[in-house]
């Protein structure tokens, strides 16, 4: 074996390049890599909303022994606890050894992805042909809507108040819904590709067959709304006491032919929730409490009492607080927290909006991500020095494959995640997640390596 030479061997101590996590994992962790990204896509395919998200989690936690959170209870080291803010979000929370005072490890995720919401009054007729009017909710490529099969998912509240929940274009035998696409053939617009389709213009098909022989107007509708009334039992003013998501009908699997990768809608951010909730019930007696959020919201802001920007999180650590004489500020002047969040991965068919020296690659691991923002940093949370040892202290003693990486270069645009919203509470926060390609899209890409150094690097900092 050739000796290395000074330079090589100088370089080997001096430089740093994170590695391939294939290089450095034994075959048994790649089994249990792929093993526990089944697991993942299962999860993928079961939540396709922030509601069934919330669902899933709590009858899991259910089943591992976790209970509703009493503010007034009585509780002691290893006792598991669930908090459901209104069916939106949901926190986890596993009673420490030590006293809260000492602080807690927090995870947060979001559990909301960007999709197409139906209006309040979304039925309507045009040249006998019936569709849904849409509203789009959070950051998307308009054109990428088009042409692809979607599913309808969600609630409606009747007059009465009955809950009906919706899942219809999953199954193989179910219709499916889309947003027609004008023909290229017609189609000679000079226009950009991002003002090619215009957000009032998301309309979905829904049906074109009319109610009867009569020549009456708005037959269609009718027939789509009797067909609603006879299946669910609601009618057209039901829709204002709804929420129902249109996301794509395509199912989560592996993508290329090494099947090291995986392709779904809503990777941002339910490739960070999975490994978190799958984190906080492997954590089962920890020195520290452990505080997991999945979070709604955050791909419009963080926006509403089910956002991270409300009191939620804050008031259920003052109730943690209060059961032992303490104030939420003494706990969370002591608290540390990763948000749970992606970030691009760096994608060689458009190198020019990554500084390759800082972007984020797939199977290099987990993303340590110092700032998000945009423009000289505006609106994020800039992790100070301290908080990004302790965490690369965490991740390499416990073996856990890592990066760090930024959304893209300076001046490209950027993004904000709940970081910042958990650093107004005075906590050490950072973002760390899992690199993304087609982010935002209807048919996202993850590396499954990255996937399991999430789960890997969030039970460790529970545990540290």
């Amino acid at each position: 074996m050739k000796e290395k030479t000074e330079i090589q061997s100088l370089k080997e101590k001096l430089f740093y390049t994170a590695p391939n996590a294939y290089r450095v994992c034994d075959e048994d962790e790649v089994t249990t890599c792929n093993d526990f990204c089944i697991g993942y896509t299962e999860f993928l395919n079961e939540c396709r909303t922030e509601r069934e998200a919330v669902s899933y989690v709590k009858e899991i936690a259910l089943n591992e022994g976790y209970l509703p959170f009493d503010k007034n209870g009585v509780y002691k080291a290893g006792d598991k606890i669930y908090y459901d803010v209104k069916g939106k979000a949901i926190i986890l929370c596993t009673i420490g050894r030590e006293n809260i005072e000492s602080g807690a490890k927090i995870l947060a995720a979001h559990i909301d992805s960007p999709r197409l919401d139906l209006k309040p009054n979304p039925l309507y007729e045009d040249s006998e042909i019936a569709f849904f009017k849409t509203h789009y909710y959070g950051g998307i490529k308009k054109y990428q809507w088009t042409a692809i099969p979607l599913a309808l998912h969600g609630v409606i509240l009747k007059r009465d108040g009955e809950k009906i929940e919706v899942k219809i274009g999953d199954d193989d035998n179910d219709p499916r819904f889309v947003v027609t696409d004008l023909l290229p053939h017609l189609d000679r617009s000079d226009k950009k590709i991002s003002e090619a389709v215009k957000g009032e213009n998301l309309n979905v098909l829904v049906g074109s067959m009319p109610f009867g022989k009569d020549e009456e107007s708005e037959t269609v509708k009718l027939n789509i709304l009797n067909i609603l009334f006879e299946k669910y039992g609601i009618t057209e003013k039901d829709f204002i006491s709804a929420e129902l998501e249109l996301v794509p009908a395509f199912k989560a699997g592996d993508v290329g032919f090494d099947r090291s990768l995986i392709g779904s809608y809503g990777h941002d951010d339910r490739v960070c929730a999975y490994p978190e909730i799958m984190a906080a019930l492997a954590v089962k007696n920890p020195l520290h409490t452990t505080i997991s959020v999945l979070t709604d919201k955050e791909e419009i802001g963080s926006e509403g009492n089910t956002g991270l920007r409300s009191e939620y999180l804050k008031q259920f650590i003052g109730d943690l607080a209060r059961l032992e004489g303490l104030k939420a500020r003494d706990v969370l002047r002591n608290s540390e927290c990763l948000s749970a969040d992606v970030n691009a991965a760096f994608d060689p068919t458009y190198p020019s909006v990554h500084d390759k020296l800082n972007a984020a690659y797939l199977n290099k691991g987990i993303v340590v991500t110092k700032y998000t923002g945009s423009y000289g940093k505006s609106s994020t949370n800039d992790a100070n020095a301290e908080f990004m040892w302790t965490v690369r202290n965490i991740f390499d003693t416990n073996n856990v494959v890592w990066q760090t990486g930024e959304l893209g270069k300076v001046d490209e645009g950027g993004g904000g995640t709940v970081a910042k919203y958990i650093a107004d509470l005075g906590v050490d926060v950072v973002d760390v997640g899992v690199p993304v390609l087609s982010m935002h899209s209807p048919f996202e890409v993850v590396a499954k390596m990255d996937v399991y150094m999430a789960y890997k690097g969030f039970k460790a900092f529970l545990l540290s």
